[in-house]
């Protein structure tokens, strides 16, 4: 479990996060929905150590994020960001294959390499292995940095817009896997979306945020509703059911 209490983060002076309180389970997906610069992304980044805490404190498995060893938090928590780049030139293998380096520590053993093409084939990148990273689409690319964090093999998936890139297939087809991988593995997972009805489609939970605080938490029904959206967003909406799920259309 994790635990984010009255955690406030800021860019230079100003804050981006303020007070933020949340219990993330072991298990299962949740999704951080909200408008542009409502600070869901740099929440994930606090939560994964890669941002400092202006005050408050993050809780994994009990323990302060501080006193974790690299080491051992690489090994629990795996973190994608927005933006990825790369200095080297390396094949979709060779970037999944860094996503082990917390357990084989560069030893590669077989484990390693069947944890690898397990990632791969289930984002369908298996016959994209030993194609170079430029040699590829945005919406491959994409596809080959979430193999890596998937090979990571961790708790805790922290993913900032995975989506972003991909089409309307390669984006189902990544909900879909994402929601096996948390059931199968007893994994929990943190995602960033834009979108609100794949957010509502796919997740166990959404926690909304707006001007860096938490404005709705719940599941899909309990946020997303009209007056709930229209606070959040600003914008008018009607909300109807598409196979158990609530689905969201703006009102023109």
């Amino acid at each position: 479990m994790i635990e984010v209490r009255d955690v406030t983060m800021t860019y230079g002076r100003e804050p981006v996060v303020k007070n933020v309180s949340l219990t993330l389970p072991e298990s299962g997906v949740t999704a951080l929905i909200g408008p542009n610069g409502a600070g869901k992304s740099t929440l994930l980044s606090g939560i994964g150590r890669l941002h400092p805490l202006a005050s408050g404190t993050v809780l994994v498995d009990g323990t302060e994020l501080a006193d974790w060893k690299s080491e051992e938090l690489a090994c629990t928590i795996a973190i994608l960001r927005q933006e990825n780049h790369l200095h080297v030139r390396l094949t979709v293998a060779e970037l999944a294959m860094l996503g082990r380096h917390p357990h084989s520590h560069g030893r590669v053993t077989p484990e390693d390499e069947e944890k690898v093409a397990h990632a791969l084939r289930s984002v369908d990148m298996h016959h994209l292995a030993d194609r170079f990273l430029d040699e590829l689409s945005g919406g491959q690319r994409q596809r080959a940095f979430v193999a890596m964090t998937l090979a990571q093999d961790a708790k805790y998936l922290l993913l900032d817009e995975p989506l972003a890139a991909l089409d309307m297939q390669h984006s189902r087809d990544m909900m879909r896997h994402l929601v096996q991988a948390g059931r199968e593995q007893n994994m929990s997972i943190v995602v960033v979306i834009h979108d609100i009805n794949t957010a509502a489609a796919y997740a166990d939970r959404l926690v909304a945020m707006k001007d860096g605080e938490v404005v709705a938490d719940g599941t899909p029904d309990e946020v997303v509703r009209p007056e709930v959206l229209e606070e959040i967003f600003g914008v008018e909406v009607e909300v109807a059911h598409v196979n158990g799920r609530p689905v969201a259309v703006p009102i023109p």
